[in-house]
C-alpha cells in the first residue's frame, strides 16, 4: 500500500504534489485519461461527504430532528448524501471485493437525491478491469485529504487537491490533456486584467471551468462576495462538462454550465445571456466547425467568419454576448492578429474601426499542454468610453489600443513547458490597468519593447495587423557608457585576436592530418 504523510493534509507548499505522487503510484498501467475520472470522481465524492458530515454534526447539536431533513441541507446549498454513499461508509468497507459497486451505489444515490448532479458522477467503479486492491488503497489515501479540518478550511484544501489533480492530468495527457485544461497562469492574466468583481461571468467553451474557480479566487482575494457574480458557461464535450460541474461544486459555486453536443455556434444555449465578462480559450483554428450551415447569422456583426477556421466565429459570438459595457479576454492563436486569409483581414479591419478591440497581449511559447503554437490574448470592450472596474472608472479609451509583448516573460517548468509568475501576471496586468485609467495603478508610460498605447491610424496605416511586436519596438539596451572612440578600437582588436587564433587552429589541424597521411 502506498503511504503519504496524512499530517500534512493541506498546511503546507507541495502537500497537493505529493498526494498526486502517491496517487499515480496506485495508477499502475491504467491510462490517465481513464485513472483521472476514478480519482477525480472519488475526491469530489470526499467533498460532499464531508460538507454533509459538517452540515449534519451543525443540526444534531442544535436541532437533532433536522439531521436527517433533506430540505435542510439544500436550503443551505450542502448536497444530500444518503447513508451508504457517505465516505464513512465507503472508507469502512474500502478493502472489500465489492467496494467499486458499493462506490457506483452511492454515486447513483447522490444523483437521485440532487437534481444539480444528474448525469455528472462516474457509476463505473465496478467494472471487472479496475483493480479493486487499488480503489481500495486510493480511498484510503483520499481519507487523509483534509483530516480534522472543518468547514471553509475543509473545502478550500479539497478544491485545491481537484484543482492540481487536474492540471498534472491534463500534463500527463499531453495535446488531449488541453482540451478540457488551460494552463492556471493564463487563466490568471485574464482574470487579473479583467478583475470581475461582480456580475455575469461567461465562458462558451468553458472545459473543465479553470475560468469560474479563478474568478471566484479573485473576488475573494479582493474583500468582495461570491454572491455578487453569477457563472454561466458550455461545453459540448460531455466528459469535461462533467469534470466542470465536479469542480465548481468541490468549490462551493452555484453555477448554470449547459452541455450539448452541437456547441455553442450551432445550438446557443444562453441565447439571451449578455454577460459583463467574458473568459474564453476556444480550441485553435478549428477547421470542422460546421460554419458552412451559419452563412447568415445575428452573430456576425463585423462579416462572415470563414468555413475552415473558425478564430473569428468565436470572436463574434463573444462580442455578441457582451453586456452594454461588457469586457473579454479571449485566447487565440497567434496568426488571429494578422491572417488576411478568406476574409480575416475585412473581419479584423471591421472590429478596429467599430472600437471593440481594447488591448492584445502577445504570449511567451510553451504554456499550453496542447500545442506549441504561439498564442495570444485578445481583450474586447463593447463601450470604451466609459466603464468601472470595481469602484474605480475608466478613462474614455476610444480611438486606442494597448499592445503588450509578453513573449520574454515566464519561466521553464520542466524541459517542454514554460509558466508565467507572480510578478509576470501582476506586470501585464498592472499595465493594463494603469493604461485604463485606474488611479490605484500609477501612470502609465510606454516602454520599449514591452507596451505601447497607439492610435486606431497608425494601425490602419499597418495594414489592420495587431500583433504587438509591430507597434512596441526593440527593447532598450542597457546604458552603454564606452565611449565609442573607445569601445570601436577594442572590439578590432579583439576581432583581430580571434582571427589570429583561428588561424593556428587551422595550422595544427592541417599538420595533425598529414600526420595521419591525409595531407592536401
Amino acid at each position: 500500500m502506498v503511504q503519504t504523510d496524512t499530517s500534512k493534509n493541506g498546511g503546507s507548499l507541495g502537500f497537493e504534489a505529493e498526494l498526486f505522487k502517491a496517487a499515480d503510484k496506485l495508477r499502475g498501467n491504467m491510462e490517465p485519461s481513464d485513472y483521472k475520472h476514478v480519482a477525480l470522481g472519488l475526491i469530489f465524492l470526499k467533498y460532499i461527504s464531508d460538507a454533509f458530515e459538517a452540515k449534519h454534526k451543525a443540526l444534531l447539536a442544535e436541532y437533532p430532528k433536522a439531521a436527517e431533513d433533506k430540505d435542510e441541507y439544500l436550503a443551505d446549498n450542502v448536497f444530500w448524501v444518503p447513508k451508504d454513499a457517505r465516505w464513512s461508509y465507503l472508507r469502512a468497507n474500502a478493502k472489500l471485493p465489492s467496494i467499486g459497486t458499493l462506490i457506483d451505489d452511492a454515486m447513483r444515490a447522490i444523483e437521485k437525491n440532487n437534481e444539480s448532479l444528474k448525469g455528472v458522477l462516474l457509476k463505473d467503479y465496478g467494472r471487472p478491469a479496475l483493480n479493486k486492491v487499488m480503489l481500495g488503497e486510493l480511498i484510503d489515501l483520499i481519507s487523509g485529504i483534509a483530516l480534522n479540518e472543518e468547514g471553509d478550511r475543509s473545502k478550500d484544501i479539497l478544491g485545491r487537491v481537484y484543482e492540481y489533480f487536474l492540471g498534472q492530468f491534463a500534463g500527463a495527457e499531453g495535446k488531449r490533456g488541453g482540451e478540457f485544461y488551460t494552463p492556471r497562469s493564463v487563466v490568471r492574466v485574464l482574470v487579473e486584467m479583467l478583475e470581475p468583481y461582480s456580475g455575469r461571468i461567461y465562458d462558451p467553451c468553458c472545459g473543465s471551468g479553470g475560468m469560474f474557480v479563478q474568478s471566484e479566487k479573485f473576488v475573494q482575494e479582493h474583500g468582495g462576495r461570491i454572491g455578487d457574480i453569477a457563472i454561466y458557461g458550455q461545453e459540448s464535450n460531455y466528459t469535461t462538462w462533467r469534470l466542470a460541474k465536479m469542480n465548481l461544486a468541490v468549490r462551493g459555486i452555484d453555477s448554470d454550465i449547459r452541455w450539448n453536443n452541437e456547441g455553442s455556434f450551432h445550438k446557443d444555449e444562453l441565447r439571451d445571456l449578455k454577460a459583463d465578462y467574458i473568459l474564453a480559450n476556444p480550441p485553435f483554428n478549428i477547421s470542422d466547425w460546421g460554419g458552412d450551415r451559419l452563412r447568415e447569422d445575428v452573430r456576425w456583426k463585423f462579416g462572415v467568419p470563414p468555413v475552415a477556421n473558425a478564430n473569428y466565429a468565436w470572436l463574434q459570438h463573444i462580442v455578441h454576448h457582451l453586456a452594454p459595457f461588457g469586457t473579454a479576454g479571449v485566447v487565440l492563436a497567434n496568426g488571429s492578429m494578422s491572417s488576411n486569409q478568406s476574409g480575416e483581414g475585412d473581419i479584423r479591419r471591421e472590429m478596429i474601426k467599430k472600437d471593440i478591440v481594447d488591448c492584445m497581449v502577445a504570449l511567451p511559447g510553451q504554456l499550453f499542454y496542447s500545442t506549441q503554437i504561439p498564442a495570444c490574448l485578445w481583450f474586447l470592450a463593447r463601450d470604451k468610453s466609459n466603464g468601472r472596474a470595481g469602484k474605480a472608472h475608466l478613462r474614455d479609451r476610444r480611438n486606442e489600443i494597448l499592445f503588450i509583448d509578453a513573449r520574454k516573460l515566464g519561466v521553464l517548468v520542466d524541459r517542454t513547458r514554460r509558466e508565467l509568475t507572480d510578478a509576470d501576471v501582476r506586470k501585464i496586468a498592472e499595465t493594463y490597468h494603469a493604461w485604463r485609467g485606474e488611479k490605484e495603478a500609477g501612470a502609465y508610460a510606454d516602454i520599449s519593447g514591452f507596451c505601447k498605447s497607439t492610435t486606431i491610424e497608425e494601425i490602419e496605416a499597418h495594414g489592420h495587423v495587431l500583433t504587438p511586436g509591430r507597434y512596441v519596438g526593440a527593447e532598450q539596451a542597457d546604458n552603454d557608457r564606452e565611449a565609442f572612440d573607445e569601445k570601436m578600437p577594442r572590439l578590432v582588436a579583439e576581432l583581430h585576436a580571434q582571427f589570429a587564433e583561428s588561424a593556428k587552429l587551422e595550422q595544427a589541424i592541417k599538420a595533425n592530418l598529414s600526420g595521419l597521411g591525409y595531407g592536401g
